[in-house]
């Protein structure tokens, strides 16, 4: 009877001590980030990315469906005059809004206050669709501006000026990124180590807010890429990358991700994969002097949503 209420005794301690381990390590930090003012680049990430690109309700099955897109633009859509480039950030109807949106406290105290009265993104409307902006006031704070409300910039119109050659799938990119595990492999978090000198700065505290998932990754077994497309910005390389890594790196561990391609390429043709990888094999054992020449992606294939999130990140 003695030992069983040791037993209850010590239990209930070790609840305890659990519980308030965590607490500390998990729930009082998050009151600290709350109030930390969300940085040009998390205002940004989380634009391009949405409201979730990991699991989630609207997407399941993580196929890349309810994301926004990011439209370079140079042309005013409602007014038609030209102007200076700006990336707006599209949101089709009935595309969930981003987490600085629904939720502003996530962007600190500046930004949240600057994107409520100077963005009016209270105004913003899932059913109607939007258009958002990264701007910045006379002193250089950055906030979140519903163009929509501010500007009259329709999701629809913005997407007809931009043309399909200056709109980014980054955030679709990034479901493909966390579906297919590149994670696994590739950091997106430079250490305060000798990573300076290769992979970049590490990020600040300020550029995660309203970011879900980060894909920080937990093991590094390639490159850190958060950075990447500073180093490379090739659209070219990477689809050599990942349709066979070993055409850029010929002693790459990377598995290919050819079948991201889809069944067709860019013209509509169907892709002969065996076909491909048996003239590959070829080339390997010198049977031919140069390798088969890789389809260029269809415009809605997983493969250019990948490369578009990869070239995303500078």
């Amino acid at each position: 009877m003695v030992n069983f209420r040791e037993y209850k005794a010590g239990a209930r301690f070790f609840a305890v001590a659990l519980g308030g381990s965590m607490c500390i390590t998990l729930l009082m930090p998050s009151f600290d980030i709350n109030h930390v003012n969300a940085t040009e680049i998390a205002m940004t990430k989380q634009l391009w990315a949405g409201h979730e690109t990991g699991f989630n309700l609207d997407d399941p099955f993580l196929l890349g469906y309810n994301h926004p897109v990011k439209a370079s633009l140079k042309v005013d859509p409602k007014t038609g005059q030209p102007m200076p480039e700006v990336d707006a950030y599209v949101y089709p109807k009935g595309t969930p809004l981003p987490n600085g949106v629904l939720h502003p406290d996530n962007l600190g105290g500046v930004g949240e206050q600057l994107s409520l009265d100077r963005g009016r993104i209270k105004e913003a409307s899932k059913d109607a669709g939007a258009v958002f902006l990264v701007s910045k006031d006379e002193s250089g704070n950055p906030f979140i501006e519903d163009a929509t409300a501010t500007r009259g910039w329709m999701p629809d119109d913005v997407l007809k000026t931009a043309g399909d050659a200056n709109l980014m799938y980054a955030g679709y990119g990034k479901t493909i990124f966390v579906r297919e595990g590149c994670w696994w492999c590739h950091t997106l978090l430079p250490e305060e180590t000798q990573d300076w000198q290769v992979f970049g700065a590490p990020p600040m505290l300020g550029d995660f807010n309203g970011e879900s998932p980060t894909a920080f990754g937990s093991d590094r077994k390639a490159p850190d890429i958060l950075h990447v497309a500073s180093r490379n910005s090739s659209r070219e390389w990477m689809m050599l990358h990942f349709f066979n890594p070993r055409l850029v790196q010929p002693h790459s561990i990377m598995p290919r991700f050819d079948y991201l391609w889809g069944p067709v390429d860019a013209n509509g043709n169907k892709i002969d994969f065996d076909k491909w990888r048996a003239e590959y094999n070829e080339y390997v054992e010198g049977k031919r002097v140069t390798p088969p020449e890789v389809p260029a992606y269809a415009r809605n294939s997983d493969a250019r949503a990948v490369i578009d999130f990869v070239l995303s990140l500078k």
